[in-house]
């Protein structure tokens, strides 16, 4: 018991968009996955400081985000990152000694050898002694509070900010799976290009994102009361001088209809494939919905109306995958499904 500071445990959510860290059942971390990285390569800001900068430094210092569509674009930004966070948790509590680290990293389903012994090198290096892998899905459906071991069909879509991964699930292990990378990040992309075409105004990634988060919407009559249109400020394209427009989320549903209508397809795609039993399963239960752009406006009727299968969103969907792997670290003998 004296040593058990010296053991520390984490899960972690590597997402492409936002990292979130778990110790001891609570949130410890949730940061931006960016890093801000100097001419000598030396990290000089991790998290919420870096995305600070992004899109806004000099040629002095570039905004790195490690992790494209869900897994590890850039090793060396990835190692510095997840060592940053550690840091950054460890903080709290200063010991003489490097305590052991028991790690649970969620992964997106698929993923490839190559890209899972990225994961894995990345937090090894940053310390991990004892490193577990999940499938993100996975892991979602912990956290939403399916019984993921019981032989019943349990079905999860999970939009995070690189990767959309759907997935069925029975006896703790992935029966169908499908992983597109339709998520978050296209989104933002589809609302800058829109504003370009539509608006001849340009905006940054972070402007979009905050649209996105503002009046995202994928239906254009919602059934919750509408949000208030976000004026947004740009310059023209064609003259180069201040303009600024008032978007409303009747456009934004207009404009992210062909990205939505492609994970509508993967979502048919993966029931096709799915055992006639299975199938029952989720049609008694539903199908839930996690991750950030679980938070879209109208998404849960739009599927609902399109597969017949009523779809429900999790609690705090941005946090499901989260809780997930922290669940699966309190107990990774129990797990036969988390991978050494």
């Amino acid at each position: 018991m004296l040593f058990s500071f010296l053991n520390q445990e984490l899960a972690i959510d590597l997402g492409t968009a936002n990292t979130v860290i778990y110790q001891h059942d609570q949130i410890v971390l949730d940061e931006p996955s960016i890093v801000a990285i100097d001419n000598n390569n030396k990290c000089i800001a991790i998290g919420q400081k870096a995305k600070l900068m992004h899109d806004r430094t000099n040629p002095g210092i570039r905004t790195v985000r490690p992790l494209r569509d869900g897994v590890i674009a850039d090793f060396n930004a990835a190692e510095m990152m997840i060592r940053g966070f550690i840091k950054q948790v460890n903080s709290k509590h200063r010991s003489l000694f490097t305590p052991n680290l028991k790690m649970v990293v969620g992964i997106p389903s698929g993923s490839t050898e190559v890209e899972i012994r990225a994961v894995r090198d990345s937090s090894e290096h940053a310390g991990g002694r004892d490193v577990y892998l999940v499938y993100e899905p996975m892991a979602a459906a912990l956290g939403i509070g399916l019984d993921i071991l019981a032989p019943k069909g349990n079905m999860v879509v999970d939009i995070g900010g690189g990767t959309t991964e759907i997935a069925v699930i029975s006896l703790g292990g992935l029966v169908q799976q499908d992983s597109i990378r339709t998520a978050g990040d296209v989104f933002t992309s589809d609302i800058q290009y829109y504003l370009r075409q539509q608006h001849n105004i340009k905006v940054g990634e972070i402007t979009a994102e905050k649209i996105k988060i503002a009046v995202g919407a994928v239906l254009p009559d919602l059934d919750e009361p509408a949000p208030e249109p976000y004026v947004v400020r740009g310059p023209n394209l064609m003259t180069a001088h201040p303009v600024e427009a008032t978007i409303t989320h009747e456009e934004i549903a207009h404009c992210l209809d062909k990205s939505i209508a492609k994970i509508e397809t993967s979502v048919l795609h993966v029931l096709e494939m799915t055992p006639p039993e299975l199938y029952s399963d989720i049609v008694d239960s539903g199908i839930f919905l996690s991750g950030g752009g679980a938070l879209l406006r109208g998404l849960a009727k739009r599927l609902t109306d399109k597969v017949n299968i009523p779809f429900h969103v999790a609690e705090d969907p941005l946090h499901a995958v989260g809780r997930g792997t922290c669940m699966a670290l309190k107990d990774t003998d129990h797990y036969p499904f988390l991978m050494r």
